[in-house]
């Protein structure tokens, strides 16, 4: 599949704000980010967190000297993402004991999808998809990301380098979101049927912290209304086909964030409200990296076809393949058993002695308090699976 990141005229690129980076804008973003107190502060406190405290302009300074020598010889979108694999390799090496893909080869590597999955992990959900597809030899996806992530310009820098394009949640007003979502639906359409680009984007706004994978219409509403602007008599069917949706399934053995996650369910259920610290988000992001993950199953289903009528056949349909392409861990039936739920679908489960050794030894970090949402988290795709959950 070609790569299309060649900088549009100005006056012919509606996306401007929201699309990726093009390679012409590379090095100049680069140089930038250089020189980006914000982003060198935060990478001085933390790899030299006793230098920046005690000389902060040198500690910039050499910060600012690393960004230049790692990204060196850097100048289109491609090499940037070639950096990043060597990153993946060894965080996939460090924090993982397996990573294994399902269903990639099934599908046209010349062919741009709409990729849909779960949502477990802030950055590492699509991180894992271009992963598997940078390893199969395929262009990677462009990346949707909610523009509540992107807090600070160099976040951003960073994201739209990575093939990330920005998903408006901070919109004012019902008219001014009317009009981003048709933006963003119309380059979505774009970069599938015009530029033969794939996209990832999650099935619903947030992860699923309760460990329920559930499809959102209302984001099916918004991909579908690029093509009913074009053409009025389009039904839901076939503005879905166009778009070649392929649900996609990410299973963790074990959730770097699930204690974080656990925490927040707590509040919510005692408190009525959760109060997110400013940088909580990058600050999951960093925990998902560098965490213990076991093992990782990527799987990708197979293309929607026109049959659905509704944006809630639609969300079925993928709901149906992401859980069906779910891998289930001793974890989860582990958690499902400790819970004294459903014993029957824990019943001749193989879960070894060092399942059982390792569950119980993450389980008593787990403030008690805590408990009932972490187990939760790992219980419910068993439930949701064998079709045990009331939704």
């Amino acid at each position: 599949m070609t790569d299309h990141n060649a900088s549009p005229p100005a006056a012919s690129d509606p996306w401007a704000d929201i699309r990726p980076y093009a390679d012409a804008e590379v090095e100049d973003v680069l140089r930038r980010l250089a020189h980006d107190n914000e982003l060198l502060n935060a990478l001085t406190q933390f790899r030299l967190p006793r230098l920046a405290r005690l000389a902060p302009p040198l500690a910039r300074l050499l910060a600012s000297r690393a960004v230049k020598r790692e990204v060196q010889g850097v100048r289109d979108v491609r090499a940037f993402q070639q950096r990043i694999a060597g990153y993946m390799d060894r965080m996939i090496r460090q924090s993982t004991d397996a990573f294994d893909v399902t269903g990639l080869d099934r599908l046209d590597p010349e062919t741009a999808y709409l990729f849909i999955g779960n949502h477990r992990d802030i950055s590492l959900d699509p991180a894992f998809v271009n992963y598997a597809l940078y390893r199969a030899e395929r262009n990677t996806v462009r990346i949707a990301i909610g523009d509540n992530l992107l807090k600070k310009p160099y976040v951003t820098d960073l994201m739209r380098l990575n093939k990330s394009f920005i998903v408006p949640r901070s919109a004012r007003g019902k008219r001014a979101m009317l009009a981003a979502y048709q933006n963003l639906s119309e380059y979505i359409r774009h970069s599938i049927t015009v530029d033969n680009h794939s996209i990832w984007m999650a099935q619903r706004e947030g992860r699923a912290k309760n460990g329920i994978d559930l499809t959102g219409p209302a984001i099916i509403k918004m991909l579908t209304m690029a093509r009913r602007r074009a053409d009025k008599d389009a039904g839901t069917g076939e503005a879905i086909k166009e778009l070649r949706i392929v649900p996609v399934s990410i299973s963790y053995e074990l959730d770097p964030c699930d204690v974080q996650k656990a925490q927040e369910l707590f509040d919510l259920d005692t408190r009525g409200g959760y109060d997110k610290t400013e940088f909580e988000d990058i600050q999951s992001i960093v925990a998902g990296i560098t965490g213990d993950k076991g093992r990782v199953q990527l799987h990708f289903g197979t293309p929607l076809g026109a049959d659905a009528g509704t944006a809630e056949e639609v969300a079925a349909e993928i709901d149906r393949q992401v859980i069906g392409g779910y891998r289930l861990f001793p974890t989860h039936y582990l958690a499902l058993e400790a819970l004294g739920d459903a014993p029957e679908l824990v019943s001749h489960r193989a879960i070894t002695a060092r399942d059982r050794e390792r569950f119980d030894k993450r389980l008593a970090t787990v403030p008690e308090a805590l408990r009932p949402y972490w187990l939760a988290q790992y219980a419910n795709p068993v439930k949701h699976k064998a079709g045990r959950l009331a939704l």
